[in-house]
Order: structure tokens, then C-alpha cells, then sequence
């Protein structure tokens, strides 16, 4: 499948999951492999690996412009006022 034909969804997911894909091989390699040369670079290796995963949740729950999946409940009257708000305020704030 060509990385245009994705969804949104799928592009966030396969952002997060490369990301902690290079975070656990990173843990891995530098306990596993790295150590027996030297462990200073093993530890500041598993540093970074500590930050990734934060950083994975942040891009995988970014938003891309145009969606609103954040905006739909699944109750139907809750939506149907948010969206009256939203036309109502477009009129004060246009763009």
C-alpha cells in the first residue's frame, strides 16, 4: 500500500510503532552488544531510549489538519450541539 493511500490512523500508528520498534532494539543492542565494548556508551544509549517512548505517544496522537476524530462522542445530541458551537463560533473568529 503506497504511504499516500494510508489513513491517518494508520500513518500515526506506524510513527508509533517504529519509534518504539527503535527503542526496544536500541535497549537490546546496548545490553546485548554495546556493553562488552563500553558500557558509558551502553547507558547513554538506553537514555535515548528512554526518551522515545514519550515522544512516540506525542506523534502518535497528533492530529493531522483536516481531522476530527477527537470531536465525535458517539452520542449523537452531544455532537449535534458541539458542532451548533463550533458554526456559531466561526462566525466571531473566521480564518
Amino acid at each position: 500500500m503506497d504511504a499516500h493511500r494510508r489513513s491517518p490512523v494508520q500513518r500515526r500508528h506506524r510513527r508509533y510503532f517504529v519509534l518504539m520498534g527503535v527503542c526496544l532494539m536500541l535497549f537490546v543492542l546496548a545490553w546485548g552488544v554495546v556493553r562488552l565494548w563500553s558500557v558509558p556508551v551502553a547507558v547513554g544509549m538506553c537514555v535515548v531510549a528512554m526518551v522515545i517512548p514519550p515522544v512516540a505517544a506525542v506523534i502518535g496522537n497528533r492530529r493531522e489538519p483536516g481531522e476530527r476524530w477527537w470531536d465525535e462522542s458517539g452520542d449523537p445530541e452531544s455532537d449535534r450541539w458541539w458542532r451548533e458551537l463550533d458554526d456559531r463560533g466561526d462566525d466571531k473568529h473566521p480564518q
